[in-house]
């Protein structure tokens, strides 16, 4: 590499220039791990063999594994990223998923971190099952001698946030490990408390003489973010409205449409099984009932996020009304001291239900308490992005990406409730009109590379990635067989890209197709009915190395397919329960076995 006194254009230098001009602190931070994760991403600094360079810094003797449990690949983006950091700061690093780590090897560690999912109501992601049964059971070894961090993901939806963290840092802790940084705990906007751990974490573990001088808690960095042309989760993506069509009948009593949306010239790109992140606003209804019960002036100024803006603009763009968390009623309930909220809060099957389907208005109207603007902005949560499946194939549709959106409308307590963004979307954007979005990547729901035969099994919308699947194959000419099992309501009103299917079927694209519609006859018919009546045929493939996708609805669909899959298992295999659920748990180690569920 040549040296340079200044490698920057004059056009590069003059934007730098206004860039870092009155910049504060936390901006200055913000920066600093931003071009380290870019030069990490170079691999690393390379330091000219110049008379005035300094020799290249020694590698550490610092040894760090790093290990992730996920289902839906953020654990293992993190860890990839903790790696990069960690390395470029000269540390031994290793990064493993809990699936190949040799969890009994745990004692003879110097330093681990652990990054890992909660899935569920408090469950570990199958990869981190056996690790967190080792380390919170009766086996797990002392560990003194060993450091360690952990960093949580969850989802404060659910009571059991972040659980498996939670377990997995106490117990690592009681068996006598030095926690060089303390845990930290994510809700869904994960990004700039898990890059805050990291630093802190780096920081504490590299000796004084390398550690990074700067403050620890650097704010959000993003790994594809960027200035300007570079987008990401913190820097969306204007993408304009080239098609929504619906593609439910006009019997049905479902709502679905497929939307088509240009990325052309922002560089972005994905995979099929990746995940669409749509920022949405609430319905302008649910926000005016919340002003007319509250009596709040819609102009009231709040804080939001480092902003002070109006009440109004805050619960129409900002704020999480439409939906309630565990998290939200218990900080509700720190702050009204409400008996009744507290009640509920203790009854597990009534706080679900209760969950279910009621929103920021149910909880004033149903817990009242004399709030102002300010302290009811406090509790609510930042409105997340929405994710979608996506429904298409850049070698098929090139710079576009599709999705396939289920509108969530229903009637409680004489109120017409609406999904946030589905109706948003339904509603509210036209054709030619602009939505913010990214691009949620997702290594943990990947078409196999060689075209092996895949077994795919969806309801409703959750055949969206598999339409991406059979395009992508389509493009490519791979011919390997596929399997699709699909299940709605009604034949006539719901098959979803129904004329797609049967193309991809004469043109021998798709191999095999078996439906459930559940509402066309007496006897509701599911698709792991369809599995089971395929049963043999089902394990001859996975015998042959097939690969199994599940996407849909976890609570239910995803747990029927599960039970029906260990079934069809169990009887064809000849094998005993216990050794159909390692069959399986095999299938999910061999990446044979993956799932897209919420």
């Amino acid at each position: 590499m040549s040296l340079k006194t200044n490698p920057l254009n004059d056009a590069q230098l003059s934007a730098l220039g206004q860039l870092v001009e009155g910049l504060t602190k936390d901006q200055a931070l913000w920066l600093n791990g931003y071009f380290e994760g870019r030069l990490a991403a170079f691999g690393g600094l390379e330091v000219p063999m110049v008379e005035s360079a300094a020799a290249a810094a020694p590698q550490s003797s610092i040894n760090l594994t790093i290990l992730y449990g996920t289902e839906t690949g953020h654990s293992q983006g993190l860890a990839e990223k903790l790696g990069e950091k960690a390395s470029f700061k000269g540390i031994n690093t290793q990064v493993l998923s809990l699936y190949d780590y040799n969890y009994k090897k745990l004692k003879e560690e110097e330093n681990v971190a652990v990054i890992v999912s909660t899935h569920g109501e408090g469950d570990p992601p199958d990869m981190a099952e056996d690790f967190y049964k080792y380390v919170t059971g009766t086996r797990a070894p002392e560990l003194d001698g060993v450091s360690f961090s952990v960093l949580a993901l969850g989802d404060k939806t659910y009571k059991h946030f972040c659980k498996t963290g939670e377990e997995i840092d106490e117990a690592l802790k009681s068996r006598g490990a030095y926690r060089v940084a303390q845990l930290v705990k994510c809700d869904v906007d994960y990004e700039q408390p898990a890059e805050m751990w990291m630093n802190n974490f780096l920081l504490n573990l590299t000796p004084a003489e390398t550690a990074d001088p700067l403050a620890t808690e650097s704010p959000l960095v993003e790994s594809n973010g960027g200035f300007g042309e570079e987008f990401s989760k913190a820097n969306p993506y204007m993408a304009t409205v080239l098609e929504k069509v619906k593609i439910t009948g006009s019997d049905s009593d479902k709502e679905v449409y497929h939307v088509e949306l240009s990325l052309e010239g922002s560089g972005l790109e994905y995979e099929p099984g990746d995940s669409l992140g749509v920022f949405t606003q609430n319905p302008e209804d649910l926000v005016e009932d919340i002003l007319a019960f509250t009596g709040f002036d819609p102009e009231q100024k709040v804080d939001v996020q480092e902003m002070e803006i109006g009440i109004r603009e805050a619960l129409l763009h900002h704020l999480e009304i439409t939906l309630l968390t565990f998290d939200l009623l218990t900080k509700y309930q720190a702050k009204t001291q409400n008996a009744e909220l507290a009640k509920l809060l203790a009854d597990d099957k009534a706080l679900d239900e209760y969950l279910y389907g009621h929103d920021v208005l149910d909880l004033l109207e149903d817990f009242p308490f004399n709030w102002n603007a300010n302290k009811l902005a406090e509790v609510l949560r930042p409105i997340p992005p929405r994710l979608y499946s996506i429904s298409s194939s850049m070698e098929s549709v090139g710079e576009e990406v599709h999705v396939t959106v289920s509108v969530v409308r229903y009637e409680r307590k004489n109120r017409k409730r609406k999904g946030a963004c589905s109706s948003h979307l339904a509603d509210g954007i036209e054709i030619d009109e602009q939505v913010p979005v990214y691009i949620d990547k997702n290594p943990s729901f990947k078409l196999p590379a060689n075209g092996s035969k895949i077994i795919m099994v969806g309801a409703g919308t959750g055949v969206a990635p598999y339409r991406a699947f059979m395009q992508h194959r389509e493009s490519l000419g791979i011919k390997g067989e596929s399997w699709l099992f699909f299940g709605d309501r009604r034949f006539s009103s719901d098959f979803l890209y129904q004329t797609e299917w049967q193309k991809l079927l004469k043109n021998e694209i798709l191999t095999k197709m078996d439906v459930a519609f559940s509402r066309d006859q007496d006897e509701k018919i599911y698709v792991q009915h369809k599995l089971m009546e395929h049963q043999q045929e089902v394990f001859e493939w996975l015998e042959n190395g097939a690969h199994f996708y599940l996407c849909g609805d976890m609570k239910y669909m995803a747990k029927d397919v599960n039970k029906t899959l260990l079934e069809i298992i169990q009887g064809q295999g000849g094998v005993t329960e216990e050794q159909a659920e390692k069959y399986v748990k095999n299938l999910k180690r061999e990446k044979r076995f993956q799932t897209d569920v919420y």
